[in-house]
């Protein structure tokens, strides 16, 4: 058994009062190649740190004598409500954390009001997630067999989910150092549940010196991938499309053209190009090369509430939340994904209304500095 069998009590969770302090409790619950696998990056883990220290170095200038009495965190993503603008990001393979894998934190987000994101690396299947969550979002990558491709979308429609997010920046995994030197490979009891290879996939053949899960994406993942391909998947699907995996401007716009409804500025949370740009950096140059009817949805680096109110300044309509949940999961199931959701809902609250903000509409008002040269914000 890879995940962690043990989770703190219920009552624990009452003295974990940020999601760091879930991130620590996590790591001493997780075995060391699993805490690897969720917590690292690609190469020297560059763009890992530098997604935080974007973050860092981003300021807020609240506004002062506003009527916050009424502060209501609710938004709308793709034209359905969310109790706060976040979404769960996908992210593969959740039985690796917690018995109950993706069922538990699908739960959690559906108590919390928010969409959640089901990857097609997911370790239940589309259709049993969909049963037990709320708004639910499919998140496909474009592999070799093009049937398989299509067949999930199809799934993924007839499981009521409400879009298709297709990831545009994994050719091939990115080269994961820790993954690497822990000779990663997924345990028999974890599968990727939407394909069919069960446990004959490459990633349970394990081997020193390598990760059996890039070996087995490499074999999985069409790296031809490009624009026709986006306007195929337009032609076949009735759900809106997210385009996930954009740091350029110029390749946003062309998504946009495309027929995409919403692009997700994103480094893969620096699992891949290690040096690519932050893409907090990028966001203000991504929203301002789309229309207006696009949305914009930033993820990588965010681990808290601040963190949604600055993005929400810089442009974005909301954000995707990925790493910290997968903490909460391992520390006590749905429970502690619950927790999770409800630490991030409270401080963005908080966030906002001491900026002198009713609404995340508001937030796209703030204007900020950066903390390095204490001058306006060239993002």
């Amino acid at each position: 058994m890879t995940h962690t069998d043990r989770a703190a009590p219920a009552t624990a969770l009452e003295h974990l009062h940020s999601l760091a302090d879930i991130e620590q409790a996590a790591h001493g619950l997780l075995p060391v190649p699993v805490r690897d696998f969720v917590a690292g990056g690609a190469g020297s883990e560059l763009t890992l740190a530098a997604n935080r220290r974007a973050f860092e170095a981003t300021r807020i200038v609240p506004r002062a004598l506003r009527d916050v009495s009424g502060c209501d965190p609710a938004t709308t993503l793709l034209g359905l409500p969310a109790a706060m603008p976040v979404a769960v990001a996908p992210i593969g393979y959740h039985g690796l954390i917690h018995p109950d894998g993706e069922l538990a934190a699908a739960r959690a987000a559906k108590e919390a009001g928010i969409p959640f994101t089901v990857a097609t690396l997911s370790s239940r299947t589309v259709e049993d997630v969909a049963a037990v969550a709320g708004t639910t979002w499919f998140q496909l990558y474009w592999l070799r067999d093009r049937a398989t491709t299509f067949d999930l979308v199809r799934r993924a429609e007839d499981a009521g989910c409400a879009a298709v997010m297709l990831t545009v920046d994994v050719p091939w995994m990115g080269r994961r150092l820790r993954d690497v030197r822990n000779g990663f490979a997924l345990p028999e009891d974890v599968v990727a549940a939407n394909l069919t290879t069960g446990t004959a996939s490459a990633a349970h053949r394990a081997s020193a010196g390598a990760s059996a899960v890039a070996r087995h994406t490499a074999a999985a993942f069409d790296p031809s991938l490009s624009w026709p391909d986006l306007e195929k998947l337009r032609r076949r699907t009735r759900l809106p499309l997210i385009v996930k995996g954009v740091l350029d401007p110029a390749d946003a716009a062309r998504a946009a053209a495309c027929g995409a409804d919403a692009v997700v500025v994103s480094n893969h949370g620096g699992r891949q190009l290690d040096g690519a740009v932050p893409a907090l950096e990028a966001l203000p140059e991504v929203r301002a090369a789309l229309p207006a009817a696009c949305e914009v949805l930033l993820d990588s680096g965010v681990r808290g509430g601040v963190d949604i109110l600055k993005a929400l300044a810089l442009g974005a309509r909301g954000v995707l939340v990925g790493r910290p949940l997968l903490w909460g999961l391992a520390v006590a199931g749905t429970d502690g994904v619950r927790r999770t959701l409800d630490l991030l809902a409270a401080e963005f609250r908080d966030a906002l209304g001491l900026a002198g903000c009713t609404d995340p509409s508001a937030a796209t008002l703030l204007r900020t500095r950066r903390a390095s040269d204490g001058g306006p914000s060239p993002w």
